[in-house]
């Protein structure tokens, strides 16, 4: 298991990290998602020694890590980590044997990750030459050539057309299914609610949410129903649990958590036929929006950077942001 505990960083007058705490279990694709600047890159810069917290600990199997242990972590930075003037195949060989890797292993590591991401027609061209997205997967090669232990992977889909990310995401579950714990940021939150076990989010340093998407689904304060009925409009209007009703063609309906939902499916039939009663789930976008809009006040100086130049903004979802989105019809 890697585990963050009580992680602070400042730079100056500036905090970066307040206090961050996560762990990744062994087997587990971990999403760490957040606003720009929110504290992701050092947390990670911080994971594999690149940084050095003001306070806290990074811990694997128990103990704290050393320099041979994070020599079997695979690492991918956002900015390009890689030679630009180095030939692809040398330059993978070469980190494999750094990783400490033999010669005939890192060969045939090397082959197998370029035939695996697709760049083994480039092995012998030099990485400036390559397309951002040719790039980006060479980079990922590197992460992955040395069958690292942990996998700590900081934007490792930017970048990448659509099929290079379902070969990603489909290494990424392998490597999972092998025990390794997998922990990788991403703007893109429905990529994230799709692949990942867990989730957690960060915002102005804090984790401000952890847990599985159903776990945070679940610990909203409010619920959604929709609802197909010829009741005239306002026929929700006082039943109890409903905090907000929405006239249309269909009737939406902003529940509390206490409500019963038998009773206001049996308020509707009482009033006609039921075409549609339909509970309607927030996505991993809508529950990062409630969860940063929750601590906005938070932080200490209000700062919205982590020490990397980066301004607060709000991770895309790929897609035009709505309230909730369907779960299954009753």
């Amino acid at each position: 298991m890697l585990e963050l505990e009580g992680l602070r960083k400042r730079y100056g007058d500036r905090v970066a990290l307040d206090g961050v705490t996560f762990a990744v279990r062994p087997g587990e694709l971990y999403g760490f998602v957040g606003t720009n600047g929110a504290g992701k890159t050092t947390t990670m810069r911080i994971t594999l020694g690149v940084l050095e917290p003001d306070a806290g600990s990074v811990r694997f199997q128990g103990k704290a890590l050393d320099t041979a242990t994070r020599r079997t972590f695979g690492y991918m930075p956002e900015e390009r980590g890689l030679y630009p003037k180095m030939r692809v195949g040398d330059q993978l060989r070469y980190l494999a044997e750094l990783h400490g890797m033999s010669r005939g292993d890192a060969d045939k590591a090397t082959r197998y990750w370029m035939e695996r991401l697709s760049v083994a027609e480039r092995a012998e061209d030099r990485v400036e030459a390559l397309s951002l997205g040719n790039q980006q997967r060479v980079q990922l090669a590197a992460a992955l050539v040395h069958h690292p232990a942990v996998l700590v992977l900081d934007e490792p889909f930017s970048g990448l057309d659509p099929v290079g990310v379902d070969n990603l995401a489909e290494v990424l579950r392998e490597r999972a299914a092998e025990g390794v714990p997998v922990v990788f940021s991403s703007h893109q939150l429905e990529l994230v609610e799709r692949l990942c076990d867990s989730i957690g989010i960060i915002y102005r340093g804090r984790m401000v949410a952890t847990g599985t998407v159903e776990e945070l689904r679940a610990s909203r304060g409010e619920r959604a129903l929709r609802v197909g009925t010829d009741a005239a409009p306002g026929w929700a209007d006082g039943l109890a649990g409903v905090e907000s009703a929405e006239y249309g063609p269909t009737t939406i309906l902003i529940l509390t958590a206490e409500a019963d939902d038998q009773a206001i499916l049996d308020a509707a039939r009482a009033l006609g036929a039921v075409r549609e009663f339909t509970p309607l789930r927030p996505s991993l976008a809508d529950l990062f929006r409630e969860a940063v809009a929750d601590h906005n006040g938070d932080g200490s100086d209000g700062s919205d950077s982590d020490g990397d130049g980066n301004s607060a903004g709000v991770p895309e979802s790929g897609k035009t942001p709505s309230p909730v989105e369907e779960g299954a019809t009753r």
